[in-house]
């Protein structure tokens, strides 16, 4: 194990409290046990005789599917979701960890990703085509359909004995597999020895996932994937008393995270959008699978899930995208154009909506400008695994074109030095203090030294909005710094962003507006035009600065954007720096649909707002 990783686990056992501790110490002690018996030839769980007729009561919880005959073709062509990680790559590393214990395999940033090692073993390619014979989408060669996913059920099962191989490293990756046993089950026509083979799997899994759960300091998305496992590994096993113990777990987890997780605005606790989308998908296959099968009843959650659409609704652009914000892994509930049922929100055409709870505004222009601001916390305490730190930090877009955008995450493992930029306050649309993040990053999902965020204002007149808000992330220094932004928007389509400052001593500020890698940049007069496929703004710097255009620059790592995981591309930084005493530094920035004749009326409105 390499220092990095070692480093990453003493930081854990840092924030772990008594009872964690406790915890953390039975699974390690439960580990050694079950290696122990396999090296003796002895079966870790005794898999009790199932009933293949429990699963025929159950009904399916309901897809809506956006997948096309192309994309059926292609899974049945071989096509698998990889995470734009070469295939034999990952079949190397699975092949080679086949039958090692899963806890003798030890990470290496010499190794592929392991999320994209895990991503195929989530047999979401198979979940596709389940989702399209349960609901009688592409009907064509459905037999043909049926057969291939049966024998790739069955050939995973067949080259991942239980606990061992990389498959069984985490209880999030079981709990995710747990629901396409089941639509195998319901979908297929199988053999008895082959109902009882998936039965016999699922079984396996729920066990594993009731002992590994991601508690205490771990609670997150992974604590919901667990807990939607355990709800159908239950329910398919709810003739044993142990099975109705998952079913009761899995529900407990659910009501519980999903209430702390999707905050009272229908926010994200995590502060990451993708990681949103995931856990309120799952919360909703759930809930569905739980209601339809009179298991579990679901009102109390379902207005907190009403609550989160509501929220992404209002960041979704003309085409229906959100901005990058926090961390992505692709990661999917169902499987990619798959999704469990929802209840549509409402539609959001308000001039703005500030989100006070999560820490967001999203404001919105009659001449298609979409700007978000993050005004946010960094993440989910103790550990704030997938918060970057971006305070103050805004994305623009104009008529569903990307202009100003949050650079993505790229991956998490393998290389360290990528991982901390695309984490970091550099790669934002903020203001960086002395080269420095706004918090500490501790490791690659560990963050210390939090920052706090204030809404300090919210004013509105007939022609112009005020918002601003401010954070303390920079206190930590020795010569500590607040930092505060003000954006004022005007109806006919323009923004003022002034960032000033207040502290001691002198320091080196770095503004940093990051655009798309599609986006020209050019400098026409006092103004930077920037245009993405017809989308047009120009952008100035006022109070006599001006910005320098950086784009893939390899030390300091700075103009680098990633439009899905694993892929990193070159794309253009707007950079401008002053070093000088904190209450003396100031910047002004104006975005326009048009270049302003007059930017002091703008002025003067922010200076009375």
């Amino acid at each position: 194990m390499d220092l990095q990783h070692i480093r990453f686990y003493l930081l854990r056992l840092k924030k772990a409290s008594l009872p964690e501790l406790i915890y953390r110490a039975k699974e390690a002690i439960l580990v050694r046990r079950l290696e122990g018996l396999l090296k003796r030839g002895i079966k870790p769980v005794r898999v009790p005789v199932l009933d293949p007729s429990d699963v025929e009561g159950l009904e399916m919880p309901s897809f809506s599917c956006e997948v096309n005959e192309d994309a059926v073709e292609r899974i049945l062509e071989g096509e698998v979701f990889g995470l734009n990680t070469q295939r034999t790559l990952l079949e190397e590393y699975e092949e080679r960890h086949r039958h090692v214990f899963f806890a003798r395999i030890k990470p290496s940033n010499t190794a592929p990703d392991i999320r994209a090692v895990w991503e195929p073993a989530r047999l979401q390619h198979l979940a596709t085509l389940l989702a399209c014979l349960a609901d009688g989408a592409h009907a064509r060669g459905r037999v043909h359909v049926s057969q291939f996913v049966r024998e790739g059920l069955l050939e995973w099962i067949g080259k991942n004995p239980f606990l061992l191989g990389p498959h069984y490293m985490s209880a999030m990756e079981c709990g995710l597999r747990v629901p396409v046993f089941f639509y195998g089950l319901k979908c297929l026509d199988l053999t008895v020895s082959e109902r009882r083979r998936i039965l016999h799997s699922i079984y396996q899994h729920g066990w594993w996932i009731s002992k590994r759960l991601s508690l205490y300091s771990s609670l997150g998305n992974h604590t919901i994937a667990e807990g939607v496992g355990l709800i159908f590994a239950g329910a398919v096993c709810r003739q044993t008393q142990v099975g109705r113990k998952w079913m009761e777990k899995g529900c407990s987890l659910l009501e519980s995270e999903a209430g702390r997780q999707i905050l009272e605005d229908g926010g994200p606790l995590e502060q990451s959008f993708a990681y949103h989308r995931f856990v309120l998908d799952l919360c909703w296959l759930a809930a569905d699978f739980l209601e339809k099968n009179g298991l579990c009843n679901c009102s109390d959650l379902i207005p907190r899930l009403k609550q989160g659409e509501g929220f992404l609704r209002a960041f979704e652009d003309e085409i229906g995208s959100v901005p990058a914000i926090g961390d992505s892994d692709d990661g999917w509930a169902v499987a990619p154009g798959v999704h469990p049922k929802r209840t549509k929100p409402d539609d959001h055409s308000m001039r703005y909506e500030v989100f006070e709870k999560s820490g967001y505004t999203v404001i919105r222009s009659k001449s298609g400008l979409h700007l978000t601001f993050d005004h946010g916390l960094l993440g989910m305490a103790p550990l704030y695994n997938h918060g970057h730190a971006d305070a103050l930090s805004i994305t623009l877009r104009r008529n569903g074109k990307a202009l100003l955008v949050d650079p993505g995450t790229y991956r998490y493992n393998g290389e360290p030095e990528f991982r901390n930029y695309f984490k970091g306050t550099k790669a934002h649309n903020t203001v960086t203090v002395d080269g420095l993040d706004q918090a500490v990053q501790e490791a690659g999902v560990v963050w210390s030294k939090p920052y706090k965020t204030k809404l300090t204002a919210v004013k509105e007149t007939t022609e112009y909005l005020f918002v601003e808000a401010a954070h303390n992330g920079y206190l930590r220094l020795k010569e500590p710094v607040w930092h505060r932004r003000g954006v004022l928007f005007h109806d006919e389509g323009s923004f003022l962003i002034k960032d000033h400052f207040s502290g001691k001593g002198n320091h080196r500020f770095e503004l940093t507006y990051h655009l798309h890698p599609d986006a020209v940049c050019e400098k026409k007069d006092d103004w930077w035009i920037i245009e993405n496929d017809g989308a047009r703004v120009f952008v100035r710097l006022l109070v006599g600065h001006d910005f320098m255009v950086v784009a893939g620059q390899g030390e300091p790592l700075l103009g680098w954007y990633s439009p899905a995981y694993g892929i990193k591309q070159e794309s253009p930084v707007l950079q401008a720096s002053i070093t000088g005493e904190a209450a003396c530094v100031c910047f002004k920035t104006v975005i326009s649909t048009e270049p302003l004749k007059d930017v002091r009326s703008l002025e003067e409105a922010g200076a009375r707002l």
